[in-house]
C-alpha cells in the first residue's frame, strides 16, 4: 500500500510515547515528525504546514486538567483554522476530552492506545483536514473571483474589414496558452478583447480574473497578486487567496501593465517564469496554472528603451501582440455598436422600443469618439436618460453635432465645456496615452482619471 504525503506532527514530553506513535504511524505516512518542547510548536508550524497535530494534554509532572493542552490548541487553531488536531492524554477524562472538543479539537484519544483506534483516528482526522482546507480554498477563489470578474455581458460587435481582421486573429490564438499582449487606447474594448480571447480558449469553463494593474498601490501589489496569510502585516485578519491562485487553471488579465512600477515588475516576471507564488507569510509556494492576457495604452517598447519596462518581461507578456483599433478607424461599425449599447440600456432604463431619429447615426459617425467605444456608450446611456420620446434625437447627445472648426465646440465659454474639450483634444493627440495627455496638461495622473470620469472619457 502506497504511502501517503500528508504531514503530521506529534507533540508529547514523553519519548516513548513519541518514538511508538511515529513508528506505528510511518508504516502508512511518509512524513510523521515529533517534538517534546510545546513552546517551539508556533516555530515548527511557521517553517511548514501540517495536516494534523497529535497533542498531548499535560506537559508539567502531577498535571492533569488537561489546561496545558487547550491552551496550546487554542494557540494551533489560530495560527492555521483549517488544520485537525487529536488530542492525547493518559487520563480518560470526560470533561477534558469535551473541553478541547469546544476549543476546536478534532478528536480525543486515551493513552494508551489502540494502535487500530489511533490509525483511524488519524485518518479520518486528515480526510476533515482536506475537507476544511478545500472548503476554505473554494470560499476564497469565489471571494477573488465575485471581486474580480465583472458581468460577462459584453462581446465583440463590428463588421469593418479592421475589426474582421481582429477577430480573426483572436480566432487563431486563442486555443493556443501563448501570452498575448492587446494594445491600443483607452476605452477601445481591450477587455472585451481579453474576455473574447477566453471564451474561444481551451479554458473556456474555467474561470477569467481580471486585475488593474493602475489602481493597485504599490503596498498591497504582493497582497492582491500573491495573496497572504493571517497576521502578514497589520490589516491581514485572515488567510486570502490572490487573483493569480483565483484564476488557477483559468485566464487572468492584467489590465493597465505599463502602469506597473520598476520596482514590482520584477516580482511579476517571477512569478510568470516560474508558475508558482508565495503569499505574504508564508514560506511554501504554491503552483499556479493560468493563461495570462495583458493589456495597455502605453507603447511598452519606447519605455523599454527608456529604461521604463523590463526588456525580460516585455518579451515574457508579448508572445503575440495585437492592437485594437480606435473607433475613428471604424466608423462603418458605430451603428452597430450605437444600437446595441440602445437596447441595453432600454432594457436597464425601462425604455420600451427606443430608436434613433435619423439624422443621429448620420452625426454620431462624424464625430471623432477621442474617448473611442467607452465615449459612445456613455453618450448613448445618457440620451436614453434623457430623452422623454421614443425618438431619440440629437438634442440630448453631449457630443459636438458637426465638423464645424475648434472655436465652434464650446460657443458658450462654459470652463467645464472648455475642460472637456481640452481634455479630448489632449487625448486624441496622444493617441489615448492618459499619462501623456496628463503632462500636456499639467495634470497629475488620478486628477486626469478624475477628469476622464466626470465627463464620461
Amino acid at each position: 500500500m502506497a504511502k501517503t504525503s500528508e504531514h503530521i506532527l506529534i507533540i508529547d514530553d514523553d519519548p516513548h510515547i513519541l518514538l511508538s506513535a511515529q513508528l506505528l504511524l510511518e508504516a502508512n505516512l511518509n512524513s510523521v515528525e515529533v517534538l517534546d518542547d510545546p513552546t517551539k510548536v508556533k516555530e515548527r508550524m511557521g517553517s511548514k504546514p501540517y495536516d494534523l497535530i497529535l497533542l498531548d494534554m499535560n506537559f508539567t509532572q502531577g498535571e492533569t486538567s488537561g489546561n496545558e493542552g487547550i491552551s496550546l490548541l487554542k494557540k494551533i487553531k489560530e495560527a492555521d483554522p483549517g488544520i485537525s488536531v487529536v488530542m492525547m492524554t493518559a487520563y480518560g477524562d470526560l470533561d477534558a476530552a469535551v473541553g478541547a472538543m469546544k476549543a476546536g479539537a478534532t478528536d480525543f484519544i486515551s493513552k494508551p492506545w489502540e494502535n487500530e483506534r489511533l490509525q483511524a483516528t488519524v485518518n479520518n482526522a486528515l480526510q476533515l483536514t482536506q475537507q476544511n482546507r478545500e472548503i476554505t480554498k473554494l470560499k476564497s477563489r469565489q471571494f477573488e473571483v465575485t471581486r474580480a470578474t465583472k458581468t460577462l455581458g459584453s462581446k465583440m460587435i463590428g463588421q469593418s474589414k479592421v475589426m474582421q481582421g481582429v477577430m480573426n486573429f483572436i480566432q487563431k490564438v486563442a486555443p493556443t496558452d501563448a501570452n498575448i499582449l492587446l494594445l491600443g487606447e483607452n476605452g477601445t474594448g481591450k477587455e472585451v478583447a481579453a474576455r473574447a480571447i477566453h471564451e474561444s480558449s481551451l479554458r473556456k469553463n474555467e474561470v477569467f480574473i481580471t486585475v488593474d494593474l493602475g489602481s493597485i498601490s504599490e503596498q498591497l501589489f504582493e497582497s492582491e497578486l500573491f495573496g497572504h496569510k493571517k497576521g502578514a502585516f497589520t490589516d491581514a485578519k485572515e488567510d486570502r487567496m490572490g487573483r493569480f491562485e483565483a484564476a488557477d487553471k483559468g485566464t487572468l488579465f492584467l489590465d493597465e501593465i505599463g502602469n506597473l512600477p520598476l520596482s514590482l515588475q520584477s516580482k511579476l516576471l517571477t512569478a510568470l517564469q516560474n508558475k508558482r507564488i508565495t503569499r505574504l507569510g508564508a514560506s511554501q509556494p504554491v503552483n499556479v496554472d493560468v493563461r495570462i492576457v495583458c493589456a495597455t495604452n502605453s507603447n511598452l517598447r519606447v519605455m523599454v528603451e527608456e529604461g521604463e519596462f523590463r526588456e525580460d518581461l516585455y518579451y515574457r507578456i508579448n508572445t503575440m501582440e495585437l492592437t485594437i483599433p480606435p473607433l475613428r478607424e471604424r466608423k462603418t461599425d458605430i451603428g452597430l455598436l450605437a444600437d446595441h449599447f440602445l437596447k441595453k440600456y432600454a432594457r436597464k432604463y425601462h425604455k420600451p422600443n427606443p430608436s434613433f431619429t435619423t439624422n443621429v447615426l448620420h452625426h454620431l459617425e462624424k464625430y471623432q469618439w477621442p474617448g473611442n467605444i467607452r465615449e459612445l456608450e456613455h453618450a448613448v446611456e445618457r440620451a436614453i436618460i434623457l430623452s422623454d420620446n421614443e425618438n431619440i434625437g440629437l438634442s440630448v447627445f453631449n457630443v459636438p453635432l458637426s465638423s464645424n472648426k475648434e472655436s465652434n465646440e464650446f460657443e458658450n465659454y462654459n470652463l467645464e465645456s472648455i475642460e472637456s474639450w481640452a481634455i479630448k483634444k489632449a487625448l486624441l493627440k496622444h493617441n489615448g496615452n492618459v499619462s501623456h495627455a496628463a503632462k500636456e496638461l499639467g495634470l497629475s495622473r488620478g486628477a486626469m482619471y478624475r477628469r476622464m470620469e466626470k465627463y464620461h472619457l
